[in-house]
């Protein structure tokens, strides 16, 4: 499953979902929206994003951690739109009979989005300035 979103992100659908008897190991990451950045206040975060290049890209990281790990149950879903402090932005989750694959294949994938897919993210100041931050696949 790799999908863009503008609802709500549930992290036990997501763990229901990709869990399967064989799985010794499920490992997930939720990036979140924080109050704050380099010591300025975030009222709210906007995400914007190119999706069907997006989930493209998402499906090619998959393939990714397949070459790498041999790991074929993995799951992205982004949201975008408005995002209050809190909410989940970005939930992937990888499963596998083994954890040490699992956790790093995790932290590969954050990275990779991060790197290759076209989703910006606009901070929204306490006091109402805003700035395009992250970098721009």
């Amino acid at each position: 499953m790799y999908k863009i979103t503008t609802e709500l992100i549930k992290p036990e659908a997501l763990h229901e979902w990709i869990l399967k008897p064989h799985h010794g190991a499920v490992v997930t990451f939720a990036g979140t929206v924080r109050d704050n950045t380099d010591g300025r206040q975030t009222a709210r975060l906007e995400y914007e994003t190119y999706a069907e290049m997006a989930e493209k890209k998402m499906v090619e990281i998959g393939g990714e951690i397949q070459d790498k790990w041999g790991i074929e149950d993995v799951a992205m879903i982004h949201r975008i739109g408005a995002l209050e402090i809190g909410d989940i932005s970005i939930l992937i989750a990888v499963a596998a009979p083994h954890r040490k694959d699992t956790f790093e294949a995790c932290s590969y994938a954050i990275d990779r989005v991060k790197q290759v897919v076209p989703v910006w993210k606009k901070e929204i100041w306490q006091g109402g300035d805003t700035e395009w931050v992250g970098n721009i696949p």
